[in-house]
């Protein structure tokens, strides 16, 4: 068997927010079974040299070209025999012993295929995410958000209920996943036709058809979330094509 736990990053020049994600991952997971596997899209900032470099613990695997975020975890998936598998942004930063607490909360559950740990910025603020499932009219008021998150925004990230015990959610961002391998495996890994985007609310929706998923407020993350696709056309391109793909997929508006 592979690591108890194995952790799974899919990067595409990165170099500059990966750094904090790598010390931050190994300096909390000390006392775990931890491996941990980077798939690189043929990025040209340095991140391949740089993780050759600086931790040779890491089973890197080099792509010649950019096949995309939940096609990439899909070869590091096809990899593992571990019991838990998370999926980590190249932009997130541990703190704590994160993920420690959340396989030992899905040791003590062993109906969860997927939990999704409290999302923060580096700043402490909680970031405003969907937890429900992202019908249209979620996705147009999260475009449109202000200063202060209007009704829909509200009901989509559940901010009216109370979230400061694990509860029970349609939706779980992508940045973080902590997976019962064997679940995801048992769901078939990402749907590979979404280049980027949609992929984790795709996924989350798949455990949820064989398993339960799980808001864990007790385990938090800091995620720096650039929200690129508001400012880069191609990028908004692409989660255009993914949100059609998406809606296509499960019959939904």
């Amino acid at each position: 068997m592979d690591s108890m736990v194995t952790g799974g990053i899919v990067t595409f020049n990165n170099l500059s927010t990966i750094k904090k994600t790598l010390s931050t991952l190994f300096e909390f997971t000390k006392d775990v079974d931890f491996k941990l596997y980077v798939f690189d899209n043929c990025s040209t900032d340095g991140t391949r040299e740089y993780i050759k470099e600086n931790y040779p613990q890491v089973e890197l695997i080099e792509s010649d070209k950019n096949i995309g975020f939940g096609a990439g975890h899909n070869v590091i998936i096809s990899k593992i025999d571990s019991k838990y598998h998370a999926v980590i942004n190249p932009d997130i930063e541990l703190r704590s012993n994160t993920i420690a607490k959340m396989t030992a909360y899905m040791d003590k559950h062993t109906n969860i295929g997927l939990l999704s740990p409290r999302i923060c910025f580096p700043d402490g603020r909680d970031q405003i995410l969907g937890k429900k499932n992202p019908h249209l009219k979620y996705l147009i008021a999260s475009r449109l958000r202000g200063e202060e998150p209007s009704k829909l925004l509200r009901d989509y990230a559940m901010l009216d209920c109370d979230l400061t015990f694990p509860t029970e959610i349609e939706n779980a961002t992508g940045c973080f996943m902590m997976f019962r391998t064997e679940t995801l495996k048992k769901v078939g890994g990402f749907d590979e036709r979404y280049f980027m985007y949609f992929e984790d609310a795709d996924i989350t929706r798949q455990i949820r058809n064989v398993s339960k998923v799980i808001y864990y407020p007790d385990a938090v993350v800091y995620h720096v979330w650039g929200r690129d696709s508001k400012r880069n056309l191609k990028l908004m391109t692409i989660h255009i094509q993914s949100m059609i793909k998406y809606y296509l997929k499960w019959k939904m508006i």
